[in-house]
């Protein structure tokens, strides 16, 4: 399927614009615009079904098709316990990345489905834990693991309940905002006590525009750091510098920016318990997991995964297209893009950047420079932005410390693909923990440097508003 797609892609590509409903090819042919509808340049890609985000750049071919299906089965393959090609556990938080984030996407968060931790040995979430004064736990780390393999005791269990808050817009039309209270039990060691914990929930991000994100150029994001004061509305955006083995570099990836690089390694490590020569001792090291696994048969005498391995998943990520943009010349779309500017959105969801020269290079050194030289419209400028503390019960402040981003700071979403959440994943929850159940809730979410943007989307009428929500699922 794969490659026919592809071959449609290569034919059509000067004069149509290939939508899809569900799984099959939409016969409707739609005239590509200059410009904006390019979202990612060359590795634009035509589709709008399930697999959107899950489908290779036009540019790949060759050995890099070959060590993309590899990656992208490795990415997709449920771990087992065992010690051949399995190393999940013995304490983990998704069975394989394509488990967390289906379809490249976002796996539906339990924390709707199943009110907190899954039942079934998953859940779509990660949970991180501190103590007040910022420190780790002792017997936890810096995430609670709230699955482990059989006969294996998990660290703990999550649940969430919501307070459902009405408000009002100015025009009478009402909206509601689910905020969310989180709670841990079934401590595998010490419990700890509500008043000593922060705890921090985040459902997987969109795997779209990975490789263009790795590719940016860098410099350009400096540079809208150095001039993103705006005073008027109260915005002044900045980047993260991460330090990690003694090198401190630019942070891009992630709800905090508080990654250099895709952490295909300490996702493997972290979130599957599945050891590489990154992270070499389990996730558990020290804790009566380790004891508990090896009486279930574990042993620990090998590394799970080979970085040969890591790298393939790692150029999956990187070499996945971008859908493009769909319905740009829809009257209503249009007028809603006006909104969205009219709305200052646009000062923090810079519209157009540019990657660098020479492209990205992997984890183990393979370069792509096919991500160079490109204009790509993410919709981000990936810069830590204050989104607000509690005030009337609204806020984004998880008290999470993520190198320099304070609690109340949050790297701006990248918005491409947006709008093709519901149908690759089936759900409209977004923010950082799925608490906002659409883009609405999402938008009367914005506090702090987004309060400004927020008050005049509130104040918009009701037809407007409309538009500016059509042009965010037109991305």
């Amino acid at each position: 399927m794969r490659r026919i797609l592809k071959f449609l892609f290569y034919v059509f590509l000067p004069v149509a614009l290939w939508g899809c409903h569900k799984e099959g090819i939409d016969q409707q042919y739609v005239e590509v615009p200059e410009g904006y509808a390019l979202s990612a340049g060359t590795a634009t890609n035509f589709l709008a079904s399930s697999k959107a985000y899950d489908f290779e750049a036009p540019w790949v071919s060759g050995i890099y098709s070959t060590r993309f299906n590899d990656g992208d089965g490795l990415y997709d393959d449920v771990r087992t316990s065992s010690n051949q090609d399995g190393g999940l556990g013995p304490v983990y938080a998704g069975y394989s990345c394509g488990s967390c984030h289906r379809n490249a996407g976002r796996t539906k968060p339990t924390l709707w489905s199943e009110g907190g931790s899954g039942n079934y040995g998953f859940s779509s979430m990660l949970v991180y834990i501190t103590r007040k004064n910022g420190a780790f736990f002792q017997n936890y780390g810096r995430v609670l693991h709230d699955q482990a393999i059989y006969g294996v005791k998990p660290e703990g269990k999550l649940s969430v309940k919501y307070d459902y808050q009405t408000f009002e817009f100015p025009d009478g039309e009402t909206y509601e905002l689910c905020k969310p209270t989180y709670t841990i039990t079934e401590w595998y060691a010490d419990s700890i006590r509500p008043e000593d914990l922060f705890c921090s929930v985040r459902i997987p991000l969109r795997h779209v525009g990975m490789g263009q994100m790795m590719a940016l150029d860098q410099t350009e994001i400096e540079a809208l750091a150095a001039k993103s004061n705006y005073p008027e509305y109260g915005i002044s955006g900045r980047c993260n510098y991460i330090s990690e083995r003694g090198v401190t570099r630019l942070g891009l990836s992630g709800n905090k920016a508080q990654h250099a690089d895709l952490t295909v390694e300490l996702g493997f490590s972290s979130d599957m318990g599945v050891t590489n020569s990154r992270y070499p001792e389990e996730i558990c090291e020290g804790q009566i997991q380790m004891d508990q696994g090896s009486m279930m048969g574990l042993s620990y005498d090998q590394l799970d995964v080979s970085t040969e391995d890591m790298e393939d998943v790692d150029l999956y990520m990187h070499c996945l297209g971008v859908p493009a943009r769909r319905n740009v010349n829809d009257a209503q779309v249009q007028k809603g893009e006006q909104k969205f500017y009219e709305a200052k959105c646009h000062l923090c969801h810079v519209t157009t950047l540019h990657t660098k020269a020479r492209g990205a290079t992997l984890l183990n050194g393979t370069e792509l420079p096919w991500l160079g030289n490109q204009t790509i419209h993410p919709y981000s400028d990936f810069l830590l932005h204050d989104m607000g503390s509690e005030i009337m019960g609204v806020g984004l402040n998880d008290n999470y410390v993520s190198g320099l981003a304070r609690g109340n700071e949050w790297r701006t979403t990248p918005l491409w693909g947006i709008g093709l959440q519901e149908v690759v994943n089936g759900h409209t929850y977004f923010l950082h923990d799925g608490r906002a159940r659409n883009l609405v809730e999402a938008i009367m979410w914005h506090g702090g440097e987004a309060e400004a943007s927020k008050n005049l989307f509130k104040r918009m009428s009701k037809e407007d508003r409309d538009a500016l929500i059509a042009f965010l699922n037109s991305l």
